[in-house]
């Protein structure tokens, strides 16, 4: 059965999940709804989302230094209590944070965050691109929503593939963490500084550097 945009709308609206999780859970289930809020469940995802609505004003705000000064990253992530924030299961997840930021280069924090005017945009743009190439126009929108979703993937760090696991995105491993720790964990904002950055210099891929750092 062919997973809509409608029925992960409707799951994620039930149980707080990602959407990307929300999607696997369906085609896992074929579908079915109940099936799939047992597959989120079995993951600790659903689990998860019940605490999503708990107030998380405590935390750490961690920095990341890379490439003998090149690169540089701040990024505030919040849980509940001060115990939490000074676990080692917490500091470890806003480390992966703050490397994967600075090699992913992400825009936002999560697709709710990305501007309507820069959306529309990127949507006018996947559009001409579409017609170009010689697309039929009655499937033309529905191949920008496609495409639109791969410019989330691309620059909201919720939805990027984490760079230590791939088969996983951000939002997954936030939610396995909330699991496993027990409170609700939000990343809240973050800033990236990669040295010359505007200016005309030689190219060197500093983010390729990271991941392969990360991967060690």
């Amino acid at each position: 059965m062919a997973v809509t945009a409608a029925m992960v709308k409707e799951l994620r609206e039930k149980t707080g999940a990602g959407m990307l999780d929300c999607k696997k859970a369906l085609e896992e289930a074929n579908g079915d709804l109940t099936k799939a809020i047992e597959v989120l469940r079995e993951k600790g995802l659903a689990a998860a989302a019940n605490k999503a609505g708990r107030i998380a004003t405590e935390g750490a705000v961690q920095s990341y230094i890379h490439a003998g000064g090149k690169i540089g990253v701040l990024v505030e992530v919040n849980c509940e209590t001060d115990f939490v924030a000074k676990t080692d299961d917490f500091q470890e997840f806003v480390r992966d944070i703050a490397m994967q930021i600075a090699a992913t280069s992400p825009r936002y924090v999560r697709r709710e965050d990305v501007p309507q005017e820069e959306l529309d945009k990127e949507k006018e743009i996947l559009r001409s691109q579409a017609l170009n190439e010689g697309k039929p126009e009655h499937i033309v929108d529905k191949m920008v929503e496609g495409r639109i979703g791969k410019y989330y993937e691309e620059f909201c760090l919720m939805e990027q593939a984490f760079i230590k696991d791939p088969d996983k995105t951000i939002s997954t491993l936030l939610n396995e963490k909330i699991s496993k720790i027990g409170e609700n964990i939000t990343i809240r904002r973050f800033v990236r500084y990669e040295l010359g950055e505007g200016l005309e210099k030689k190219q060197e891929n500093f983010a390729e550097e990271v991941m392969s750092q990360a991967k060690m």
